[in-house]
């Protein structure tokens, strides 16, 4: 694995550069799994002191960090560069690496160096999905309507609470829990005692981790329509619309708690697009949409809808993450209303 990792960092260098490669060395009473030397054309080195581990997590990033910066401090190697390998990182675990500004590399090709003298800057892409996930190993994706149960409620409900009360709460199996929980876990997203409670969730950067694998658009069968008298008069045709089972999510829901900017395109989950298209007088379009409907597949929309002036509207956490995946600039509206929800969060969480 260090070998394979440290290979594709050498096939990235540039041609008039070389490197070295020291397995199990040691200086002084330190003993490293490799150090690793990179030399300019004009002779000018530097050096990284590797660490290499078979997985790194988000969560042990800050641990595996501290180790190295230790050894390489006590081995009297100030000016080397800490370099992780590992046969595989995650994109929350580069994220976390690429912040603190710490060189990576993994077997699948995923790397980033950065040198200021001798300057060089190394950037490469592997796999985003462990290519190696054996059985038994928590899944790497928020994707499917379990997953979306608990990120739900973990966002709105504060804890602490036990796995088996989060499965209650968000009607999720206990195994789907508990593979989530764990998940979440390496990621850094949140904390729990051994065999014990949640006690802490890091509820935005979850929202924005979940929008990685779920959406309005990504995740459910949207169709685009156009409301002829414009999408602000969808609120008073969902009103008139006494028989139609529906949420309403995105910009307009939005207005109800953060208004942002005048919105451009309304998000409805429903049960049956065609008949609520109908019902509410839409014409179907392949451009210019002013609304989308999407099917409703597992209900998670509707967890803690609220009716607001009449209109059926999801909870924050759910308007969040439809805006994040949204067309247009919804993105930048689920930021502000994230940013909203960060400083009103006893107005929506529980």
């Amino acid at each position: 694995m260090l070998r394979r990792a440290l290979r594709v960092v050498e096939h990235c260098l540039p041609a008039s550069w070389s490197s070295k490669i020291e397995e199990n060395c040691q200086r002084g009473d330190r003993r490293f799994d490799a150090l690793f030397t990179v030399t300019a054309p004009d002779g000018s080195t530097s050096a990284f002191v590797v660490e290499a581990k078979r997985l790194v997590v988000t969560r042990d990033v800050p641990a595996v960090l501290e180790q190295l910066r230790s050894a390489i401090n006590r081995a009297g190697l100030s000016a080397a560069y800490p370099l992780v390998v590992a046969r595989y990182l995650a994109p929350s675990t580069r994220e976390r690496l690429d912040r603190e500004g710490v060189a990576y590399a993994d077997a699948t090709g995923n790397l980033r160096i950065e040198l200021d003298r001798p300057a060089l800057f190394l950037r490469n892409a592997g796999e985003d999905r462990d290519p190696w996930r054996g059985p038994g190993r928590p899944r790497g994706t928020l994707k499917g309507g379990p997953a979306a149960r608990v990120v739900r409620a973990l966002v709105d409900f504060s804890p602490p609470y036990t796995v088996p009360e989060l499965s209650e709460r968000s009607g999720a199996s206990t195994g789907a829990t508990y593979r989530v929980v764990k998940f979440l876990e390496e990621e850094d997203l949140l904390e729990r005692e051994p065999r014990g409670p949640i006690t802490a969730v890091r509820w935005r950067q979850l929202i924005e981790r979940w929008s990685q694998d779920y959406g309005f658009l990504r995740s459910d069968i949207a169709q685009s329509f156009l409301f002829p008298r414009g999408v602000e008069g969808l609120p008073d045709a969902l009103r008139s619309a006494e028989e139609l089972r529906y949420v309403l999510s995105g910009s307009l829901a939005a207005q109800s708690f953060a208004p942002h900017a005048p919105p451009r395109v309304g998000m409805v989950y429903v049960d049956d697009v065609p008949a609520a298209a109908r019902q509410l007088g839409l014409r179907p379009v392949d451009r210019g949409a002013n609304v989308l409907l999407a099917a409703n597949r597992d209900e998670v929309s509707f967890v803690r809808a609220q009716s607001i002036e009449g209109v059926v509207t999801a909870a924050p956490s759910q308007i969040a993450v439809d805006l994040l995946t949204g067309p247009g600039r919804s993105p930048s509206e689920g930021q502000a209303l994230l940013d909203w929800m960060e400083s009103h969060e006893r107005d929506w969480r529980a």
